[in-house]
């Protein structure tokens, strides 16, 4: 499985980035709004009490949600801040869930551990998202379950995706590449995981001081991400409903949720 205290540049990145902005992923934060996952509950078919892989989880959001149900969950990061941010939350809520520290392509369990690996939000950030899935697909029981939410770009889109891309890059230098719902397929063939579901939800972001906040984006890469706004195209502005609104600007992320399963 390799060193999993070794991390590969992107994957330093990450650590230092998600350390550094730890505290800003608890309580408020818009991940604590888990009505995506609850949507995806429509698509999956897990046993009373599955044994729930939480990779990346940040301020532990999404883990917490299966916990709630009922499940048994290991919360996974690369970042120990964030696993401590995770487990207080995880506390603060009278839940029990256990924690492991590595890389999301790296994940150091024995084969066919769990029912459910889950990760939302964080594959833009990974250094391979196809070592993830391979490593998802290992872990995973014969039945188990991927569920996948993450920022995207509609399949077909080069323009909105190249400047999103350059967006995302500039605001938060950790941001490695977001993937379309086609893309997430392919990987998923590719580990041999039958995709049952890939769809795209918009999603609202507060406004774009919050989102500078969030990744503690500097002063010089501000500007630069606001001339992107400014000199966006037409149709950069319809597929990401960029505008403004009382003075703020806004736009929607459209949101991916991919769910595959392992064959029996």
């Amino acid at each position: 499985m390799g060193d999993l205290n070794k991390f590969d540049p992107v994957q330093q990145a990450a650590a230092d980035q998600f350390s550094k902005q730890s505290h800003r992923y608890g309580r408020g934060h818009i991940l604590e709004d888990v009505s995506d996952l609850g949507a995806a509950l429509e698509h999956l078919q897990l046993p009373a009490r599955a044994r729930v892989l939480d990779v990346a989880t940040g301020g532990g959001h999404t883990g917490l949600f299966f916990a709630s149900l009922g499940h048994v969950v290991t919360l996974a990061d690369i970042s120990t801040a964030m696993l401590q941010r995770a487990t207080e939350l995880a506390a603060a809520r009278g839940l029990s869930v256990t924690t492991q520290q590595h890389p999301a392509e790296r994940i150091p369990n024995p084969d066919a551990t769990f029912d459910l690996v889950a990760c939302r939000v964080a594959p833009h950030h990974f250094s391979s998202p196809a070592r993830f899935v391979l490593e998802a697909a290992r872990v995973l029981k014969p039945g188990g379950w991927l569920l996948v939410i993450d920022g995207s770009i509609p399949d077909g889109e080069p323009e909105s995706e190249e400047w999103l891309h350059s967006v995302e890059k500039l605001r938060d230098p950790s941001h490695a590449r977001l993937l379309s719902p086609a893309a997430w397929k392919e990987l998923c063939e590719a580990a041999q995981l039958d995709v049952l579901h890939a769809g795209l939800t918009p999603r609202k972001q507060p406004d774009l001081e919050w989102y500078f906040e969030t990744a503690a984006t500097p002063a010089e890469n501000r500007i630069k991400v606001r001339e992107l706004i400014a000199g966006a195209s037409p149709r950069v502005r319809e597929v990401f409903r960029l505008g403004e609104e009382e003075g703020r600007i806004v736009w929607w992320w459209p949101m991916a949720t991919l769910v595959a399963r392992k064959p029996e």
